[in-house]
């Protein structure tokens, strides 16, 4: 069983610059691709950056790409979200997710369904 915790988040003005931690316990951090997704009220949790278990992979949503930077250091069993140059429409709530591959052949997944393990979510406010 896998705990992840995130922090970091809070209330930021436009332009403003934002990392979130999620640290993890309970299993083999490398073992697992580290996802990052986040949520508005009324709207599905949508995708947002995923890293490969040994962080030689990464992919982001098209239209976070550029902005948003997904890291992860293994030896602290931590996943990052630098987030840059945020925007109101970034307000969200985000959370880290864990998915379970070992062998990292698998290709990385944006799928809410395909994470095993999810944190309890870090509230990130941008205003104008």
């Amino acid at each position: 069983q896998v705990q992840l915790v995130e922090s970091g988040g809070g209330k930021v003005q436009t332009g403003d610059s934002l990392r979130l931690s999620c640290a993890a316990s309970g299993g083999i951090f490398s073992n697992y691709a580290m996802g990052w997704f986040r949520q508005t009220p009324g709207k599905e949790r949508e995708f947002v950056a995923v890293v490969s278990g040994n962080n030689d992979n990464s992919h982001y949503a098209d239209a976070l790409r550029g902005r948003f930077t997904i890291s992860r250091d293994n030896a602290k069993s931590t996943v990052y979200l630098e987030m840059t140059s945020l925007k109101p429409e970034d307000t969200a709530v985000y959370y880290c997710a864990a998915d379970w591959d070992p062998t990292g052949w698998r290709e990385l997944s944006s799928v809410m369904e395909d994470y095993d393990y999810w944190g309890q979510g870090t509230q990130v406010t941008v205003s104008s």
